[in-house]
């Protein structure tokens, strides 16, 4: 009777669990950070809701899924004045420990334990790095309006450059 039980209790513990729910979890941990720095993040999800708002550098964790058997994604946006949006995808693909469920999980774990959770799934990139581009600089639209923009050197396309004339040295 007592080797019946814990054979019992074995098997149970075997068939009852996913590999990947417990060594991955159920969420993950990602970076965000911004070149330049203290930009402004806004994290959604698939369904458009705001997940997390905040300023760069921050670390945020993430649900790995979004119902059974469906991977997480999310829409990460880069803001900061003086500088051009950026939005980076985020999105779920299987994680490597779903797979030893066949071996040691189970169809438990392969089926129910692994999907329900969202532990099968893994979050990339784990860390982003956004850098932003400095904003285009404001030009008159209208003819009729004067405006002077004043630009590097180095930021002027070729083709104008080669026009260009030296009005005078100091």
């Amino acid at each position: 009777m007592k080797k019946l039980m814990i054979t019992s209790l074995i098997a149970a513990s075997i068939t009852m669990t996913g590999c990947a729910s417990i060594l991955s979890g159920s969420t993950q941990t990602l970076t965000f950070k911004s070149v330049p720095d203290t930009a402004n993040i806004t994290i959604t999800n698939k369904a458009g809701e705001k997940v997390h708002a905040g300023t760069t550098p921050v670390t945020v964790t993430l649900k790995r899924g979004n119902g059974y058997f469906k991977p997480a994604a999310y829409e990460v946006s880069f803001k900061k004045e003086g500088y051009q949006a950026k939005s980076v995808q985020v999105t779920g693909s299987v994680n490597g420990w779903y797979v030893a469920n066949i071996i040691f999980g189970g169809l438990i774990g392969l089926l129910i334990v692994d999907p329900a959770t969202g532990a099968m799934y893994s979050l990339s990139p784990s860390d982003v790095n956004a850098v932003l581009d400095a904003g285009q600089p404001v030009t008159a639209q209208d003819k009729n309006t004067q405006s002077l923009t004043v630009m590097l050197v180095q930021d002027i396309p070729a083709p104008i450059m080669q026009r260009a004339q030296l009005i005078s040295t100091l």
